[in-house]
């Protein structure tokens, strides 16, 4: 069983001391995808670094500017670029003058034939500057280094705080649920290949863009990965039950999960499937998708 971590004490537009160097302001955006919102991260102080502005909100921006008034945005840094995450980035850069680094949105046709997920794409998302790993932002008394981490989404990006030894991690590792793979832009292989990654680096703290923070990392990251070679495992054994296609596995599969998320689902199945089509353990007839037919290799 995953610890998750649900417990949170915010008001919307309220800006909060939740470290030493990080304050966070949450967006009136609560949903199944956002849980209470987008938690926007202000590191430092006076000369500050903003992480996932969030959704293009007046009230969102209003309590950003508020929380910043009498500093500077030296960067304005993005995870991704989901609708919840990126879109207040050019109305906070033009109230601020910040340059904003990300990596761009994949523009992948593909992404609108399946199930729209309910915070969508900022599909027009374009940063000044694109991160490559292991960039580097300083200001005074911070230090944040860019850590890719391709598998919820392909230019998805975290950031490590040096001086807390901690790591914004976006919608990679939340504490509140799990994070949804869609292909064709979310990969399996790349995610758990990512959970490795920031799980060798062993952080303190964790801070997600939704919920409260990870401080029990290692255990966590851990039981995040073991859920999804379980939920693996549960594919590979409806195969053997004799389900066929991803559509009639997944009521079976989620029977615990919200039906809202079922959509989503679908996608973290045949983001799965894909992995197992391509590792040899499944066979597909024809191209894999959600209304193919699967059988065990």
């Amino acid at each position: 069983m995953i610890p998750f971590v649900r417990e949170i004490q915010f008001e919307y537009g309220r800006c909060d001391q939740v470290s030493p160097l990080i304050r966070r302001v949450i967006a009136d955006n609560p949903g199944p995808f956002t849980y209470t919102g987008t938690g926007t991260y202000i590191v430092g102080q006076g000369t500050v670094a903003v992480i996932d502005p969030g959704p293009d909100l007046d009230g969102h921006l209003k309590a950003l500017l508020a929380a910043l008034e009498g500093e500077t945005v030296s960067h304005i840094l993005v995870t991704h670029h989901h609708s919840d995450h990126s879109p207040l980035a050019r109305p906070l850069q033009a109230a601020t003058g910040a340059p904003i680094h990300g990596r761009r949105a994949p523009h992948l046709p593909a992404l609108a034939e399946g199930p729209a997920l309910e915070a969508g794409h900022d599909d027009g998302f374009r940063p000044d500057f694109e991160i490559e790993d292991g960039a580097v932002f300083a200001g005074p008394g911070w230090t944040l280094e860019a850590v890719a981490t391709p598998g919820h989404t392909s230019n998805h990006v975290c950031f490590a705080l040096k001086e807390e030894n901690a790591l914004f991690s976006g919608d990679h590792i939340m504490g509140w649920s799990t994070t949804v793979i869609t292909p064709p832009d979310g990969d399996m292989g790349d995610y758990f290949a990512s959970l490795d990654k920031v799980k060798a680096r062993s952080f303190d703290t964790l801070w997600p863009t939704h919920g409260s923070p990870v401080r029990d990392v290692a255990p966590f990251i851990q039981a995040y990965a073991d859920h999804r070679r379980a939920r693996e495992a549960q594919v590979l054994a409806a195969l053997g039950e004799g389900f066929t296609t991803i559509k009639a596995m997944v009521p079976s599969l989620y029977a615990a999960v919200d039906p809202r998320l079922h959509p989503a689902a679908a996608m973290s199945v045949l983001a799965h499937m894909l992995l197992l089509v391509k590792d040899g353990r499944v066979v597909c007839e024809g191209e894999p998708g959600l209304d193919s037919a699967y059988r065990l290799a």
